[in-house]
C-alpha cells in the first residue's frame, strides 16, 4: 500500500560525517530548491495543459535562433504522426485482405498494394524521424548559447549594488541552471510532441475502428502513466533530499587533489582524514540509491500488473465484439497493435512530459532572473563627460549599503583633481573601499552630490565614467590568457586589426613601466605564454610577479583616475619601493591617482590625504600637516614606525659595574669576571 500513496518529502538522515564537518544536515537553494515539491502536485492533462505556457520562453528562444530548425522540427513530427496513422490504417487493410476467403496466393496478391504502401509510408516516416533528429541537433546547442548569452549579459549589466544583494545572488545562482535546461527543453519538446501526435494518430485510428476501443487504450495505458508519474515524483524527492549531500560529498574528493590544498593534506594526514569521511558520505549515500531502486522496482512492477490485467480486459472485450460479429478479425488485429502501440506511447509520453515539466521550471528560472535584472541594470545613456579630467568633487556624500543599518559613508565631501596623487586612509571599515566605489561609478551617493567636472554621475553616462576609471585592487582577476592578453584586458575592447601594431608596442611600453617586462622575458613563449596551470603547457606567476602585470594592466588602460588600493602586498621591500615610484608617476596633467593602502610610508609625498573614520571624513592636508596636527593620522604613522624603530638596548642585570654576563649555557671560566 505504501507505493500507492502519493510521495511526501521526509528528512533524510544524517549521517555522522555532515554533523562532524558541517554541522548537520547540508540544503543548498539553488535551482531545483526553489520549485520545491512542485512536481508532487503535478498530473498528466494539467501538464498538458500547462505545456505551452511551460515551454513558451524555450519556443520563442529557438524562434529568434533559428527558426528554419524549429519548423523543420515541427513539420516532421508532424509528419511522422501522419506516418503513424497511415500506417495503422494500411495494416487494416493488409490484415483484411490476408484474413479474406480465397486461395493464398490471391490474398497475398491483394495484399501486396497495402504492404507496398506500408513499407513506403514506413520509410517516409524514418525520414521524417532523421530529419527531425538532425534539425533539433542543429537547434540544441544554439539554443543554449542563446541562452547562456542572456544570462551572461544580464548578469554584467547590473549594478553591483544587485551581485552583493543576497537575495540576488541566489537568484543569480539558481538560473545558471537555465542555459543547460533549455537544451534538455527542446529535446523533451520534441519527445513529447512525438507522443501526443502519435497518440493523437493512433486515438484517431481506433475511434475508426471501433469506438468502444480508445477508453480501453486509456485503461490499459493509465497504470504504466502511474508509474511512471510516481517514479519521477520519487526521484525528486531523493534529489532534494541528497543533492547537497553529494555535492559535499564530491567537494572533499576535489580538496584531496587540489594544488592549494596539497601541502597540507600531506603534512597535517587531512588526506587519510577527508578519505574516510567520503567514504562514509558517498556510503550513506549509496543507501538511497539502493531504497529508489527497490521503490522503483516495485512501482513499475505494480504498474506492469496492473496494465495486464486491463489488458486482459481489452483482450476479453475484443474477443466478445469479434464471437458476437460485432468486429471483423482484421479489425481486432489492427486494434490490438494500436492499442499496444498507444499504451507505450501514453506511458513514454507521462515520462517526457514530467521532464519537460521539471526541466522547464529551471528555464523559467532564467527568464525571473533576466526580468529582475532588467530591472536593476546599469541605465544606459545619460550626460557626456568632458573629454579632459577637471576635478572629480564630493559634497556630502552619504552611502549606506541595504543590509547595514549603519552608514558606510556619511557626510564626506572631498576633491581630486587632475594631476594630484591623493591618498585614502584609515582603518579596516573606515569607508574606504566604498568611496573608491563611488568613485568609480559602482554604486550612487543615497544623497548628497559626487560630480565629473561638474556633472552629476547619477546623470551621466555611466559607460563613460567606467572607461575614465582604472582599478588596480589587492585581488586583481589573475586572468587564464596570454601574458600579452593579460596586460591588454586592461582596455579590451581596443582589440581592432588595424590597431595591432600600436596594440602590440603599447602593451611591450606598459611592461616595461611596471617592470613586468622582466618576467616576461624568463617566461618560455615570452608574451605569447599562457598564464594558467589548469592548462597544459602554461605558466604560473608568484604573487609578487602577478602584482607587475597588475600594474603594467593599468598602465595600459590610460584612464582618466587611477584607483590603486593595497597593490604591493606580495612584493618585497625594493620591489615596493619601485611599485609606488611607479604609481606615483601615473599622475599627469590628464591624471589623477587615488592611492589607498596602510602603508604609511608609501602616502608621505602624496598632494593631498584623506582619513577616514568610520565612514566619516576627519582629517585631510599633507603628510607634515597631519604628523604635526598630531591626529589619527599621526597616531596611526607614529604605530607603524615604531615597528621599524631600534629596539632599545637590554638592561644589564645586577652587579659589578662593567662586569661581563656569561653566555647562556657557557661555562664561567678564566676571564669571565665571575669570582
Amino acid at each position: 500500500m505504501r507505493l500507492l500513496k502519493r510521495p511526501r518529502p521526509v528528512d533524510a538522515p544524517v549521517s555522522d560525517s555532515e554533523r562532524q564537518l558541517f554541522g548537520g544536515p547540508l540544503r543548498y537553494d539553488a535551482g531545483w530548491a526553489n520549485h520545491e515539491y512542485a512536481v508532487l502536485e503535478n498530473r498528466l492533462l494539467t501538464t498538458l495543459r500547462a505545456m505551452p505556457t511551460m515551454v513558451g520562453g524555450t519556443v520563442r528562444l529557438a524562434w529568434e535562433t533559428d527558426r528554419r530548425a524549429l519548423l523543420t522540427v515541427a513539420a516532421t513530427e508532424a509528419g511522422q504522426g501522419v506516418a503513424s496513422a497511415v500506417g495503422l490504417l494500411v495494416v487494416n487493410a493488409a490484415l483484411a485482405a490476408l484474413l479474406a476467403d480465397g486461395g493464398a496466393a490471391d490474398r497475398v496478391h491483394r495484399a501486396l498494394p497495402a504492404l507496398v504502401l506500408g513499407a513506403l509510408v514506413a520509410v517516409a516516416g524514418a525520414v521524417c524521424a532523421s530529419w527531425s533528429t538532425a534539425a533539433a541537433g542543429r537547434l540544441e546547442p544554439k539554443v543554449e548559447r542563446a541562452a547562456t548569452e542572456r544570462y551572461l549579459r544580464a548578469a554584467v549589466g547590473v549594478e553591483l549594488e544587485a551581485v552583493e544583494d543576497g537575495e540576488f545572488r541566489r537568484l543569480l545562482d539558481s538560473a545558471q541552471w537555465g542555459p543547460p535546461s533549455a537544451r534538455r527543453t527542446i529535446g523533451a519538446c520534441v519527445a513529447t510532441l512525438n507522443g501526443l501526435v502519435s497518440l493523437v494518430a493512433v486515438a484517431g485510428v481506433l475511434t475508426v475502428l471501433h469506438p468502444v476501443l480508445l477508453p480501453m487504450l486509456a485503461l490499459i495505458a493509465a497504470p504504466r502513466g502511474w508509474g511512471a508519474m510516481r517514479v519521477a515524483q520519487r526521484r525528486y524527492l531523493s534529489v532534494m533530499s541528497w543533492v547537497e549531500h553529494v555535492r559535499a560529498a564530491r567537494m572533499l574528493g576535489q580538496l584531496l587533489i587540489s594544488r592549494t590544498s596539497a601541502a597540507e593534506v600531506r603534512v597535517h594526514g587531512v588526506g587519510r582524514y577527508l578519505l574516510g569521511h567520503y567514504r562514509k558520505m558517498a556510503e550513506h549515500a549509496e543507501t538511497e540509491a539502493t531504497r529508489l531502486a527497490r521503490d522503483k522496482a516495485g512501482t513499475e512492477l505494480l504498474a506492469a500488473a496492473l496494465s495486464g490485467a486491463a489488458a486482459l480486459v481489452t483482450y476479453g472485450a475484443l474477443g466478445a465484439l469479434i464471437v458476437s460479429g460485432r468486429m471483423e478479425l482484421a479489425v481486432a488485429g489492427t486494434a490490438v497493435i494500436a492499442v499496444r502501440t498507444g499504451s507505450a506511447g501514453l506511458g513514454a509520453l507521462v515520462a517526457t512530459t514530467n521532464t519537460l515539466h521539471e526541466e522547464s521550471l529551471y528555464v523559467r528560472d532564467l527568464e525571473r532572473f533576466v526580468a529582475e535584472a532588467g530591472r536593476r541594470a546599469i541605465p544606459r545613456g545619460g550626460l557626456p563627460l568632458p573629454e579632459r579630467l577637471g576635478t572629480v568633487r564630493l559634497n556630502d556624500v552619504r552611502f549606506r549599503y541595504p543590509d547595514r543599518d549603519a552608514p558606510a559613508l556619511d557626510g564626506v565631501s572631498l576633491t581630486i583633481g587632475a594631476g594630484q596623487v591623493v591618498a585614502l586612509v584609515g582603518e579596516n571599515g573606515s569607508g574606504k573601499s566604498t568611496l573608491v566605489k563611488l568613485l568609480a561609478g559602482l554604486h550612487l551617493p543615497d544623497s548628497g552630490s559626487l560630480t565629473w567636472d561638474g556633472v552629476e554621475v547619477a546623470e551621466a553616462d555611466r559607460e563613460a565614467v567606467f572607461d575614465r576609471v582604472a582599478l588596480l585592487t589587492q585581488d586583481f582577476e589573475r586572468w587564464p590568457v596570454t601574458a600579452r592578453t593579460n596586460i591588454a584586458m586592461g582596455r579590451p575592447d581596443d582589440d581592432g586589426p588595424e590597431r595591432a601594431v600600436d596594440r602590440a608596442a603599447a602593451v611591450v611600453a606598459a611592461a616595461r613601466y611596471s617592470g613586468a617586462d622582466r618576467v616576461v622575458a624568463q617566461l618560455p613563449n615570452g608574451y605569447e605564454t599562457l598564464l594558467a596551470r589548469m592548462f597544459r603547457g602554461a605558466s604560473e606567476l608568484s604573487g609578487g610577479q602577478w602584482q607587475k602585470f597588475g600594474l603594467a594592466r593599468t598602465r595600459y588602460r590610460d584612464a582618466r583616475v587611477v584607483v590603486v588600493d593595497e597593490p604591493t602586498s606580495a612584493l618585497d621591500p625594493e620591489a615596493e619601493i619601485a611599485a609606488f615610484d611607479s604609481i606615483r608617476r601615473l599622475a599627469g596633467p590628464q591624471r589623477a591617482v587615488v592611492l589607498v593602502t596602510h602603508r604609511m610610508s608609501a602616502v608621505r609625498h602624496a598632494d593631498v590625504i584623506y582619513v577616514l573614520h568610520e565612514g566619516r571624513l576627519v582629517e585631510q592636508g599633507g603628510h607634515e600637516e597631519l604628523v604635526a596636527r598630531g591626529g589619527r593620522y599621526a597616531a596611526m604613522f607614529r604605530m607603524q614606525a615604531e615597528q621599524y624603530a631600534a629596539p632599545a638596548p637590554a638592561a644589564r642585570p645586577k652587579g659589578a659595574a662593567g662586569a661581563v654576563v656569561p653566555r647562556q649555557g657557557a661555562a664561567p671560566g678564566k676571564g669571565d669576571g665571575v669570582t
